[in-house]
């Protein structure tokens, strides 16, 4: 059988297979974030399938701080309950679930202008064009101590671990970035200085946990345009965090829409893929931590995956949209069957009524 249906462990969470289900915005939630029956539904069908790690949509850490419709919440006690079931129903099929945190800040169109947005600096997103808030340092405060109430809530829900969402220009985000982040204090200035944000909420979060509950951290790899976070720099930052104690690292990008723009095209000196287009880099990144490194984006083909696995020290492969098409997937490849996931990439999954394969319900509909 192939080594990506043998077990390994993030931290002290040990894992049946090697594949992911990569955090995907649903938009099932209620308005205020709790779990309907729709959710309790997508997640028990991850679990069938098979998936060895599910990581769920983001969920917000404060209740006034909201990037998208129909996203989960983690922001009070009453959460607790319904993500108990939820935790025991995907843990009835041996999979493992971890609940991703997030700050949006300026990625973001809904509901602009009525509400705060927090941002490191006065610099606006370049794809929505929202300007946020500076924080002052009582508010930074305020957000690290939220994503460790939030963290300390998963662990109470049942959750395997949490997710810290550090990349896409989310708040995170822009406070490693120098074009996001030009404030002159100490959170601003040096790659030091930008990655105090990061670790002021790791720290905050392990105190809540302890030092056994698996904490993973998701960074982009590159912000791909001149100004912006590099991969040299991001290469540091996962030196960073393998010192501090956290458990796993996903390598990302924010490449969301215009992917087939950009397959071939190198960046910091390493190429984006069409068959996971941030293997390179997290090829490299795998060769200077000792930590679980995941890489996720265009990934949909099992011989390409088995492939990275076999050249690479990458051990963790994160799919989302081949699991909106099929989330019998990973069933399917671990029985043999190995055919070409039957997801097109149209990026139609985004819909009114929440986000999921059009194609595959079309078709499972006949």
């Amino acid at each position: 059988m192939s080594t990506l249906f043998s077990p390994a462990r993030i931290g002290k969470m040990t894992l049946k297979n090697r594949f992911v289900r990569s955090a995907t915005w649903e938009n099932m939630a209620t308005e205020d974030g709790h779990m309907t029956d729709k959710l309790y539904s997508v997640y028990e069908e991850l679990a069938k399938g098979e998936v060895g790690l599910i990581v769920t949509g983001y969920a917000n850490i404060v209740a006034e701080e909201k990037p998208n419709a129909g996203m989960m919440g983690m922001y009070n006690d009453s959460f607790i309950a319904e993500y108990q079931k939820l935790t025991e129903l995907v843990h009835k099929y041996d999979s493992k679930i971890v609940m991703q945190l997030a700050y949006g800040g300026t990625k973001t169109t809904y509901n602009v202008g009525e509400r705060v947005i927090f941002a490191p600096s006065a610099v606006a997103e370049r794809g929505t064009q929202t300007l946020g808030k500076p924080m002052t340092k009582t508010e930074i405060d305020y957000i690290a101590s939220a994503f460790a109430l939030a963290s300390r809530r998963a662990q109470e829900s049942g959750f395997d671990g949490v997710e810290i969402h550090a990349a896409h220009t989310y708040l995170i985000n822009q406070f490693l970035s120098p074009y996001y982040n030009q404030r002159e204090d100490e959170y601003g200035g040096s790659l030091e200085n930008r990655m105090r944000f990061l670790l002021d909420i790791y720290t905050e979060i392990r105190k809540r946990v302890g030092e056994s509950y698996p904490i993973l951290v998701k960074l982009t790899a590159s912000e791909f345009f001149d100004g912006g976070l590099t991969f040299d720099e991001t290469r540091l930052i996962c030196k960073k965090l393998e010192s501090v104690g956290v458990d796993a690292i996903i390598i990302s990008g924010n490449i969301h829409g215009n992917a087939c723009t950009v397959v071939g095209e190198s960046f910091d000196g390493h190429a984006i893929q069409q068959e996971g287009y941030f293997r390179e880099y997290g090829a490299v990144i795998s060769q200077e931590v000792n930590l679980p490194i995941i890489t996720v984006g265009g990934l949909a083909d099992f011989c390409a995956i088995e492939e990275i696995a076999a050249t690479t020290n990458i051990q963790f492969f994160a799919l989302s949209r081949p699991l909106l098409a099929e989330p019998q997937l990973i069933k399917r490849w671990s029985d043999g069957r190995r055919a070409e996931v039957d997801c097109e990439r149209c990026s139609k999954c985004r819909t009114k009524r929440g986000n999921f394969c059009v194609v595959y319900k079309k078709r499972n509909a006949a």
